[in-house]
Parts: structure tokens; sequence; C-alpha cells
């Protein structure tokens, strides 16, 4: 049977051979016995039920959490050519009758219901008539009350398979267990002897990083401005927080949706299509926002406040990456964090049981936080997982940043605590270090102390950053109330004492993640094409990793393009050769030579082997040295040969906007400016209007060009250190273009 299974992932799925983990799996259930995997975010757990759906008789059913997630994993296995469905609140008595009708009707493989369907008696009876083979249960961890995500409606899956006529295979599916939770999974599921595989709880391709007493709202900006093109998420711990978060970004002209529970569930649905269909780059949200959502070309996640629990962070910063690719993972931690936590635990939690559970859970990952050792160590060793020590691939490892002593400073901070007597806010101990005036102080007579403006030299935000950073590593200590106070312990004994030393390091320098070739991003304009078409996310098309793989290997006959991870027949068919025809015309206009491996066994569209000699050990290599050649040209379609940089520039004719354009091609502002001179270096002239929006605003402009009046216009960097630093290269390449091109 698992040859078969490989046959399949090929013809459908485009892949070779099963990740790590997949194969096992899927031989479990299809010799018929119950299966639980825990599995990490990415690794391909919907592979593991939905090749046996293809495999065994009748019809497996899965039950999700969410709509979203439904609708996504419908798309993408229809786009495979296999006949699914789902069945929720999102659809019309019309579209389920539809649907039901073809389930009683043979019509369908896979069929995706929320757990709350298993409480309609007329949908339970139906089901006892339809032949289930399998029922697969996704983010199965919902149905303990010991999990992050602990769902009421979870507790009907077990009375629900037993009131069918015939019992099917049941497995069950989540990225993050604990072992109490997986025995819960076992018990409440009431499964049958179940194989519990545990694949692992490590993503090598995400870095952790956890940044303690920063500047928060400048280093997210920076980050985004670094990394503007790619796709992330910014999670914050409060709507409020999470709409500030999303102005700051939407008044800087990013493209930015929000989602959280404040919202409209309209509003919120557009928002995430939005992002899923790649029409916005970022999301900022609450944790109401990514259960399900299967974008695989999300380079990082931040969160711009501390989680609740391991579980929620580990699950959130698993939505980047899933792809495979390198990506980043970012906790911005401030001592105020906390206490927003144990609100919303005192207020959104009611059972005492639970309620302590909580506090437990957040106590865990506040040493998560603090930990000196490897960040990712921390995290295996929680999931009950053996880490094989130091990753070299968190903020702890690699200690990146300058290491600077900040002894004296901190003294200064304790000494002024310590000569108040008693405990105070933060904002008085500052008051004091700056030497403010307010009455209250005053009338404290807390400006005789000898500490009393001793720090007038740091900002009141500064200051209120340091000593939040004193308290996030424990030098300080915070006391919990209505009116947070703060108080020395032992630890700030001994810094007064001059027996240990504060070091701190600098904010880390933000960098690109990811840099792109030019095929690349014509690829992902093409995809982002025939995806509007179809009415589907682009990655659904094919992932980023496809089309990178495209962008280096350039497969221009069908051949080598089914040779490509994520190429499978159907899609070959497809899009085969819209995809080979930008390839063929990119390597002729840049004059690139195509040398070629073949890297797994393929397959034709029609479905037999490709008997050829690029599948034999003496011939791996297929150069194609003539573009010209009878067989080249009956292989591939008639190229076209506008260059990018003119599609660009007859978009601009057209009355489009910089930023438009930007969208429209899915490339970035850096490359419309690149197209704009390099039609200029060919002798042409700006001789009509050309709209900027989407790459400086009128503001910008003038602080640009105040800039440009003292230092020139022939080098950048000169005026990039005069204005703003908010102020992009980008924006300052842009008024250039506009006021001092002819």
């Amino acid at each position: 049977m698992i040859n078969k299974a490989l046959e399949v992932l090929n013809k459908y799925y485009g892949y070779s051979s099963f990740r790590k983990g997949q194969e096992k799996i899927i031989e479990e259930i299809l010799n018929g016995r119950d299966t639980v995997a825990i599995m990490p975010t990415g690794g391909g757990k919907s592979i593991c039920y939905q090749i046996p759906a293809l495999l065994l008789e009748g019809v497996t059913l899965v039950i999700s959490p969410l709509i979203s997630l439904m609708k996504d994993q419908v798309d993408s296995i229809k786009e495979l050519g296999v006949e699914a469905a789902y069945i929720n609140s999102s659809l019309s008595s019309n579209e389920i009758v539809i649907i039901l009708d073809k389930l009683k009707n043979g019509q369908l493989k896979i069929i995706y219901v929320a757990p709350e369907r298993l409480e309609s008696n007329s949908f339970i009876t139906l089901m006892r008539e339809i032949n289930i083979s399998q029922v697969a249960i996704d983010e199965a961890h919902c149905v303990s009350q010991w999990g992050h995500d602990f769902r009421t409606s979870y507790r009907n899956i077990k009375g629900f398979i037993k009131s069918l006529n015939k019992r099917p295979i049941v497995s069950a599916f989540t990225a993050t267990a604990t072992e109490e939770v997986r025995e819960d999974i076992v018990t409440l599921l009431n499964l049958k002897n179940p194989k519990v595989f545990i694949q692992g709880f490590d993503r090598e391709n995400l870095k952790i990083d956890v940044l303690k007493g920063i500047n928060k709202k400048d280093f997210l900006l920076n980050y985004v401005r670094e990394n503007s093109e790619l796709s992330g998420i910014i999670y914050t711990a409060t709507r409020n927080e999470a709409d500030k978060v999303y102005e700051a970004l939407l008044s800087r002209g990013y493209s930015v949706g929000r989602y959280h529970a404040g919202l409209s569930e309209s509003e919120r649905t557009v928002n995430q299509e939005a992002f899923v269909y790649d029409k916005v780059n970022l999301m900022v949200a609450t944790n109401a926002f990514g259960m399900g959502i299967d974008k695989p070309n999300i380079r990082y996640v931040i969160h711009y406040n501390m989680p609740k629990n391991i579980e929620s962070y580990y699950q959130e910063i698993g939505r980047a990456g899933r792809d495979g690719e390198k990506s980043e993972c970012i906790l911005l931690f401030s001592p105020s964090d906390v206490h927003t936590q144990k609100y919303i635990i005192d207020v959104g939690t009611n059972n005492p049981e639970r309620k302590i559970n909580e506090y437990k859970k957040l106590k865990q990952i506040m040493d998560f936080v603090h930990c000196n050792s490897c960040l990712r160590e921390y995290i295996l060793t929680y999931f009950g997982e053996e880490s094989p020590g130091e990753c070299n691939n968190c903020s702890n490892c690699n200690l990146e940043g300058e290491l600077i002593d900040k002894t004296i400073d901190a003294q200064k901070v304790l000494s002024c605590v310590y000569r108040m007597s008693r405990p105070y806010g933060v904002n008085m101990i500052i008051d004091v270090l700056r030497g403010s005036q307010n009455k209250k102080l005053l009338d404290l007579r807390l400006n005789e102390l000898s500490t009393y403006g001793i720090m007038k030299s740091y900002s009141k935000e500064n200051l209120k950053e340091f000593i939040n950073t004193l308290t996030a590593h424990s030098f300080l200590e915070s006391v919990e109330g209505e009116y947070p106070v703060i108080k020395l312990n032992q630890k700030s004994i001994e810094v007064l004492k001059s027996k240990e030393k504060v070091i701190f390091k600098e904010p880390k320098k933000v960098e690109r993640l990811v840099v792109n070739n030019d095929l690349f991003e014509n690829l992902r304009a093409l995809r982002t094409q025939l995806a509007a078409a179809e009415g589907v996310p682009p990655y659904i098309i094919f992932g980023d990793t496809s089309l990178k793989e495209m962008s280096t290997r350039y497969p221009i006959t069908m051949e080598q393009f089914l040779d490509i991870s994520g190429v499978g027949e159907v899609k070959a068919n497809k899009y085969g050769e819209q995809f080979i025809k930008e390839i063929i015309s990119y390597t002729e206009k840049n004059n690139i030579e195509v040398s070629w491996n073949f890297k797994k066994d393929i397959k034709t569209p029609s479905g037999s082997k490709k008997n050829s000699p690029y599948n034999s050990e003496e011939a791996l290599v297929d150069k194609v040295q003539d573009n010209k050649t009878e067989d080249f040209n009956k292989k591939t379609p008639k190229l076209n040969k506008e260059k990018s940089f003119e599609i660009t520039i007859n978009m601009i004719k057209n009355n489009k906007s910089l930023g438009q354009i930007a969208v429209e091609r899915e490339i970035a502002v850096t490359t419309v400016l690149s197209h704009i001179t390099e039609f200029l270096k060919e002798g042409n002239s700006l001789d009509f209007p050309v709209d900027f929006t989407g790459v400086f605003d009128e503001q910008v402009e003038a602080l640009v060009m105040e800039a440009i009046k003292e230092v020139g216009a022939s080098k950048l960097k000169p005026i990039k250190e005069r204005v703003p630093e908010h102020i992009t290269y980008d924006q300052i390449k842009g008024v250039i273009l506009k006021n001092f091109s002819e």
C-alpha cells in the first residue's frame, strides 16, 4: 500500500518522497489502525490523512475547528483534481443540500465539517448511511481542557463515532500537545489502541529571538521597513494594541490588515482573505487570528506582546516558514505584558481550577522569556522532547548586538528605589531620577533625596525602558496589584554592592531576511495573475519554494518542469506552458545558458514514465546551447519579447500609480523605481506624468528636498543622514526621480 501512496504523492502533490514521519503515519492509517500524530506546524499533517483518503474506499470526514482552514484545504485539494467540499455556517441551506447530495451519490472523497455539525441529528442520520472510511480530527488538542485552546464541541466527537453503524479508522493530529494533553486525546476521543507518533516539535528553519527592554515601536517600524515586501504577522495581546500598531503601519504607507474580535465578522473575513491572497503583506492581529492559516510564505512572526503560554506562542510562531524556508520569530517583551496577561486570565477564566492552570502556564512562558540558555532547548524540553543542546539559531545562542556595561546607571536606579523608603510605581521613580517638579513628588519631599535629578540626561521614555529592562532581567522586582510598584530584591543588593555587573546588549541590527532574483519576482507576478483569475490564494497555484526552485534551475521543457518540487501532473498540465514561457523569456533576455540535472523519477502529464536519456545515470545533464533548435521550438511556446521595465512604463502611461504597479506586478517598489531608471538610461525622458503615490507623500517630499538643498542630489547617503529615520532610500530615490529627471 505504501508504494501506491508514493504514486499518489508524486501524481497529485508533485513530490517524490515523504517528509520525515509521514510515511509511517500513512502506513498505520492504511492498515486500519487508529493513530495520533504530533507533528510540528508545516510538517505536512494534512497529507497524512489526505493520501489515505484517496486510497481507501468511501469518504474521509475531516473535523476542523475553523472556517478559514476548511476553505483553504478544500481549495488546495480541488486544485489537485480531487473532489472535496466543506460544510459550515458560511454556506447557505441550498449549498449544503447540494453538497449532501454529492455525498450521498459518492461524488466526494473528502468532506470537512466543524465539530458543532456533529450535534445535528439530521447530519448524524445521513452519516450512518455513508461509507465513512476515516474520521480525521485536526487540532486534536482542542479536546483537552488542559490544552491552550479547549473547545467543548470537541467532546461530541466520541459520541458521534460511536453512533455510526460501522466504526471508521480514527486519526488525530495536532502540532502542540504536552504529555497530559496527549493522554486526553486518546481517552476523550475513545481511540482504540492507537499508535502515537511524536515527530518532534523542532522547526529548524525558524530563528527564535526574545528581545527585552527595547523600544518596541521603533524596532517594529525599522524591521518592517527593511522587510516590507515580505509576508509577516504581528501579534498583540489586546484589540487596542492591535489597532495602534495597525494605524502606525498604515500611516506610513505599508500594505497591512488587521484582525481581532472587535471587528465585524465580514471585516475579519475580508482582511484575512486579503492576507491569504497576498493582497496585503502584513497582518496585525490578536490570538483570534491564525489557526488553520495554510499560507506557506509567511517569513516572520513578531509578538509585540508576550503571549499567555508556551503552547499559544509555539503555535503562533509555527505560522512562519511553513514552506520550510528560513523565517524569523521575534518576541518583544516588557514587564507590562505580564500585567496584561494576568488581567486577561482574571477576566476571562471563571473555572478556579483552570485559572490556576493558566497562571502556571503564564509563569512558564515568563521563565522562557528570562532564561539565559538556548530558547529552542527550553521549548523542546517543555514538550517532553530531548534537545541536542545549543541550536545557534536563537537570540540566546547568538548573543547578537554589542554588550554594554550599564552597572553604574543601574546602581543609580537601584539606589533611588532604596532611598525612597517604600515601594513606588515606575513613573514616580522616573520623576525623582529626572528631577521633576510635580506637586505630589514635592509634597512627599522626594526632591530632598540624594538621587533626585541624577539621571536628567535620560529622556522619560528611555529611562522607563531602562527600568523595564532592569525588571525584565530581575534586577528589580515588580509587585502586582491594581497599581504595580517596584522594589529591590537580592539581585539588586548584589549590584549595589558591586558584586554583580549589569551587562545589556544594544538592540540587534535589523537586516533583510530574503533577497530574491528578478525571475522569482516575475513568476510571483504570473502566479498572482493566475490566482486572481481562478479566485484562489496564490500559494495554491505554486508555493514560494517551487517558484524559487524554478528561478534558479530554469525548467524550459515540460519534463524539466515536472522535476520541480511541488509540481504534479495536474498542475503541470494546467500551468506549465505559462510558467515555461516566462522562464524562457527571462533566460533569453539575460543570455543564460541552461544546464539541467534531474532530481526525481519523472512522469509525463499523461501519467506514463518518460523514457528518455535524462533518466539514465550516463546522461543527467541537458545543456541548451541553441534556443532555436527544432526540438526546442516544438516544446516551447512563442516568446513575449517585451522587457520588464517597458511593462512598468506602459502601466505608468496608463495612469497607474507606482504603488499600484508594485502590488499588481507583485514586485517591490525598489524594482519599480529601477525600471524607471532603466528607462532613462536608454536615452528616454519622463515627458509624461508619473504618479508617485505609494512611494512618498508631500511631507516626505518636503523633508527630502530640504536635505537636498544642503547636500545636493548626487549621492543618497548624505541625504539619508539628514532626514528622519523613517524615510527610506526608496522614498529618497523617488523624490529625486520626480524632481531631477528630465
